[in-house]
């Protein structure tokens, strides 16, 4: 797969805006979207002026912590995991359609100091395709300052996985994983309990076989969606599936014929 030219200069793009911003710290998921913005930022500004932080808390998934860790080896890059304590915080727990802001809003209390003893601006891996959904963190990052040089260059999710695939990074192909608490409809109360319970689901899919899954938590019923291609394997695996996610904590699993959709419970 070659980039087209509009996506090369958007590479460009991007790496002018780095060099406009300056130091960075890079708010790094381990996700397609910041491991791009990781990846050329160190190769452009350089190790010493970009500073990759990963937020470690109950609602980032196991597999994921362990992946940016791999990551940052693999690429060289300046890491640190640091805690947040999204969970001491009653608004998000209480789960209602503003529970991103809160977590973004705990984020940036945890990365801004570190940012700010670096002189350096936070920096977010969200692309235009972003904004088109209910996503109020975005609005609690930039409230505190935090700047999205994805969006500044024009990358859509295709620009970046394209991008990344040119420029070999692994994660081209990454399938998208937000934070657990988005396995939570609005309303039920997010706990450390339900957000393990989805973790070790979704870890135990992904075990056997599923990459691009979601359990979604309605109390003691799990609500399964894979693509769409993968349906007729969930099948097949009818009765590991359900073992592996009755040992997670579930009475019910059922399967989402409609498959995966991000974000689908913000309709």
């Amino acid at each position: 797969m070659t980039v087209d030219p509009p996506v090369t200069h958007k590479l460009d793009a991007l790496a002018a805006e780095l060099v406009r911003i300056g130091p960075v710290v890079v708010a790094f998921s381990g996700g397609a979207d910041s491991a791009l913005l990781a990846a050329v930022a160190n190769r452009v500004l350089g190790a010493g002026a970009v500073h990759c932080v990963t937020a470690v808390s109950p609602s980032l998934a196991g597999d994921e912590a362990a992946d940016c860790r791999a990551l940052a080896d693999e690429w060289a890059l300046r890491w640190t995991p640091v805690e947040t304590h999204e969970m001491e915080r009653a608004a998000y727990r209480l789960n209602d359609t503003d529970r991103c802001y809160h977590c973004k809003a705990e984020l940036m209390d945890v990365v801004g100091p570190i940012a700010a003893a670096e002189a350096a601006t936070v920096v977010l891996g969200v692309n235009v395709d972003d904004l088109g959904d209910h996503r109020p963190g975005q609005r609690a990052a930039s409230d505190a300052g935090a700047e999205f040089p994805l969006v500044v260059a024009g990358f859509t999710k295709a620009d970046v996985r394209a991008a990344s695939r040119e420029l070999g990074l692994r994660t081209w192909d990454k399938p998208a994983a937000a934070c657990l608490a988005s396995r939570v409809p609005y309303g039920t109360e997010v706990s450390v309990e339900i957000l393990s319970a989805v973790d070790r689901a979704e870890a135990a899919l992904h075990r056997l076989g599923f990459r691009q899954v979601r359990v979604r938590h309605y109390d003691d019923t799990a609500r399964i969606e894979v693509d769409i291609a993968e349906i007729p394997a969930v099948l097949e695996q009818r009765s590991a599936i359900v073992d592996a996610v009755s040992a997670a904590g579930y009475r019910y699993v059922t399967l989402d014929l409609e498959g995966f959709r991000s974000g689908n419970l913000n309709h």
